[in-house]
């Protein structure tokens, strides 16, 4: 029996449940490796998947959720790696003794992916295929990659895992808003996970089940792969002195058969579910049908946190071109010394003026195209919301940048040449690209359209055979120029015409269409709209243009791809002033910060370098620095805070944009002196004992030092007398995270520890696992549910603090 035998018979499967808050009620020590378990006490584990398999499940997962090298070696078990997975594995498939399938549990590094962090898709490939190879070895049916909230890291974990040849499922958890914790939707975590070769994906952990399901809802209709979700019981609340989760059995098992009738077929547990939860839903779900769902139709292009589709019935894609050093000198210079403020500022640049993707092109002659498409990619990725057209025809430069690619690319492209097949399909299969498929074969560009679309249908069908599908290729019936041939132009409107009635997707770049001739705007845009009516549903161009921005509008109207023209008519009817006309924008998207407004505009984009240049000039021309502070700097930093809370920025932005602005702070302080900066209060930072978890903490202190705070970083896994220490050097206020429901039992003697030592001291608390009503009841003086409510908090709290020492100074006075 495997997974696919479990699947195709269209019922729903019941996953277990949680695995570290048993082993707690078996005596799991505060800062105990659970994993480690699996060697020290193999009976009490096993204790475990006897209960659930005596609940019903029909898949139990290996005691190894952190058995990868990062999360062991804070236990001083890195070498112990494929010993303790290997036992794990070992355990489960004792217990189960063939009624049940075993699932390797791999949870995230705890590490930020770069540029936020220090962790690279190297390096977390490598940790996660040595997990995943040592689990495979002994004898996994699945490989169960979880609670993953960075899609990168998924994207590595499935890549490496996906190399043993297992079945992988891969769930992310989702926090308020349905987003991960750097911002991707539902939607395009399952378009990226579904093409990159997941057996199954979904949801896990979060708050519980009411908000995972508009997660599932969302995943429902953007992948036909089966659906999985493994809910928390709730949030842990206080309890007569203990953390209890407030969904029980019942209540559980009625989610579970919501979750069922939107088409999950995968259905279990996580944080707070126990035996008797896998029971109820068990007696609830097993053995009804799953209902079949509609899927979205079309090509999916992704970034780390937006997608678009292509095809008929979609308004047609424009994909902005400026991203290409031909004839751009600015850009050549910018790329040659890796200025990759400048190229993310071009790209940005179309966004706003309305380009859905970016074409990306570095190829310079004589130049590493591997190494700058590589890094090209990671600088565009991380700090833009547009997916990424790779504009290579180079196999090596598309190898090294695809794997970095947090989404889901379009490789442009692939023609008919063999050698071009051979190369290209597999890396677009194995990086789940979308591919352009370029009609032309060994002769060159075929002059029929006829004959061009027959080199796209062999394009087509080797991708087919690669493992892509149909609707996965977009077809580029290219455009020659109207001065060099006069039929040109109408055979390539002929060949989108066939194309379209083979029911393939299509894709122009218009440009070229006027090359040489006078009057480009008007036969581009004139162009653009014959090819529309042709049915082209893709089109790479100028975003600077208007013309071409209003053929795209109108074309989508007239032809039936934006119904009732909502679009066109929201758009005219608020017409904003016209967008500059094409040609080389100077310093091709460079920032100009010789103005104080544009300082703000840098900092809010997280444009380091920008700010860094734009400070340093405002300085030399004598510019007051705590003026630049006050006036700029402060108030756009503000409006990165409301824009997080809003939705409309993400982790990403904020992290960028906090680096930016301690670069700007470093700068000001030289300027003036240090204490001529007025410094918003001293922190301590700590994860508590037992914890080793510290990407919240890591966030919290690089937003207090942005917002001019001192941070005393005292770690990971700290234990109460550690933070007393750190109070008796000097502090205003004490910031605690825990992110695992078993050591809330350390957060609440760590705050009480404090405030025996410092009654009047504020001690702010937060984490995954800690709510604002468990955070009153073990005496802290504050609960903050992100980095950014972490900073007004302690602005508050340090406030109210030294209005309550002057009132009291001045009562004895």
């Amino acid at each position: 029996m495997n997974l696919a035998d479990l699947l195709v018979e269209g019922k729903a499967v019941i996953v277990d449940g949680a695995m570290g808050t048993l082993l707690q009620a078996q005596g799991l020590a505060r800062g105990e490796c659970p994993e480690g378990w699996n060697l020290l006490y193999p009976e009490r584990v096993q204790a475990v998947h006897a209960a659930y398999l005596a609940a019903g499940a029909q898949i139990i997962e290996t005691n190894t959720f952190g058995a990868n090298r990062v999360k062991l070696a804070a236990y001083g078990f890195a070498a112990k790696v494929r010993e303790i997975n290997a036992a794990g594995v070992r355990l489960a498939r004792e217990a189960a003794g063939g009624r049940a399938l075993v699932a390797a549990s791999i949870g995230p590094t705890g590490r930020l992916f770069a540029p936020w962090g220090d962790l690279t898709f190297e390096e977390a490939y490598a940790v996660f295929a040595e997990q995943a190879e040592a689990c495979a070895a002994a004898g996994a049916d699945i490989l169960w990659v979880e609670t993953m909230g960075e899609l990168a890291e998924a994207r590595a974990a499935l890549l490496a895992a996906r190399e043993t040849g297992l079945p992988v499922v891969v769930t992310l958890t989702f926090s308020n808003g349905a987003r991960t914790l750097t911002g991707t939707d539902p939607v395009t975590a399952a378009v990226v996970l579904t093409h990159l070769g997941a057996a199954a994906v979904g949801a896990n952990c979060s708050g519980g089940a009411q908000e995972l399901w508009p997660v599932l809802a969302e995943m429902a209709r953007a992948t036909a792969l089966p659906l999985v979700v493994q809910p928390n019981a709730g949030l842990p609340r206080p309890e007569g002195g203990q953390s209890v989760f407030p969904v029980g059995p019942e209540e559980f098992a009625a989610w579970g058969k919501r979750f069922l009738d939107l088409g999950v077929a995968l259905l279990g547990g996580c944080c707070g579910t126990t035996p008797a939860h896998i029971a109820a839903l068990t007696a609830a779900v097993k053995g009804r049908a799953v209902p079949a769902r509609s899927v979205i139709p079309g090509a999916a292009l992704s970034s780390r946190s937006r997608t678009v589709f292509v095809g008929s019935g979609y308004p047609p894609l424009l994909i902005g071109e400026r991203i290409n050093p031909t004839g751009k000198k600015a850009l050549a210079t910018a790329l040659k010394a890796r200025a990759w403020d400048e190229v993310v500022a071009l790209g940005r640049t179309q966004e706003e003026e309305g380009a859905g993707a970016l074409d990306v092109n570095v190829g310079l002659p004589g130049g590493p195209e591997p190494e700058l498409l590589r890094d090209a990619v990671r600088a565009l990725g991380a700090q833009l919301g547009s997916p990424l057209v790779l504009d290579s025809a180079n196999p090596q430069a598309l190898a090294a940048a695809l794997p970095e690619y947090p989404g889901r690319a379009l490789i442009n492209s692939v023609s008919g040449r063999p050698e071009s097949l051979a190369a290209v399909l597999p890396l677009a299969k194995k990086y789940g690209a979308a591919v352009v498929a370029l009609t032309l074969n060994e002769q060159g560009i075929p002059p029929r359209a006829e004959e061009r679309v027959d080199v796209a249908r062999r394009i087509v069908a080797a991708a087919e055979q690669a493992g892509l599908a149909r609707q996965d290729v977009l077809v580029d019936c290219l455009t020659l120029t109207a001065g060099a041939a006069e039929a040109g132009p109408r055979e390539t409107l002929r060949a989108v015409r066939l194309a379209k009635d083979l029911g393939l997707s299509t894709l122009l770049g218009v440009s070229n269409v006027s090359h040489g001739l006078p009057g480009r705007e008007t036969l581009n845009s004139t162009f653009l709209a014959m090819a529309l009516a042709a049915g082209l549903d893709a089109v790479i161009a100028d975003p600077a243009s208007t013309r071409i921005k209003e053929t795209l509008l109108a074309g989508a109207a007239l032809t039936g791809r934006d119904p009732g023209a909502k679009r066109y008519i929201e758009t005219v009817a608020g017409k904003a002033p016209a967008a500059p006309k094409g040609g080389e924008v100077a310093r091709e998207g460079e920032v100009n910060c010789s103005k104080g407004a544009n300082l703000g505009q840098a900092l809010r984009r997280g444009e380091k370098d920008a700010l860094v240049r734009g400070v340093q000039e405002e300085l030399a021309a004598g510019r007051d620095p705590l003026e630049l502070l006050n006036t700029d700097l402060l108030p756009a930093l503000g409006q990165v805070g409301e824009m997080y809370a809003r939705g409309e920025y993400f982790l990403p932005q904020l992290l960028l944009s906090a680096e930016a602005m301690e670069a700007a702070l470093g700068l000001l302080e030289r300027a003036i002196g240090t204490a001529g900066v007025a410094r918003a209060g001293r922190v301590a930072l700590a994860t508590v004992a037992g914890d080793i978890h510290d990407i919240g903490k890591n966030i919290v202190a690089a937003l207090l030092r942005a917002n001019g705070f001192q941070v005393v970083d005292l770690g990971r896994d700290v234990p109460p007398e550690e933070v007393v220490a750190a109070v008796a050097g000097g502090v205003d206020a004490v910031g605690l995270s825990a992110l695992m429901t078993t050591t809330l039992p350390s957060l609440e003697q760590t705050v009480q520890a404090v405030k025996r030592a410092a009654p009047h001291l504020p001690v702010m608390v937060g984490g995954a696992v800690v709510t604002e009503e468990y955070a009153r009841s073990i005496g802290a003086d504050g609960y903050a549910a992100d980095g950014v409510g972490a900073v007004a908090l302690a602005r508050q709290l340090i406030a109210r603090a030294q209005q309550s020492k002057e009132v009291e100074t001045n009562a004895h006075a």
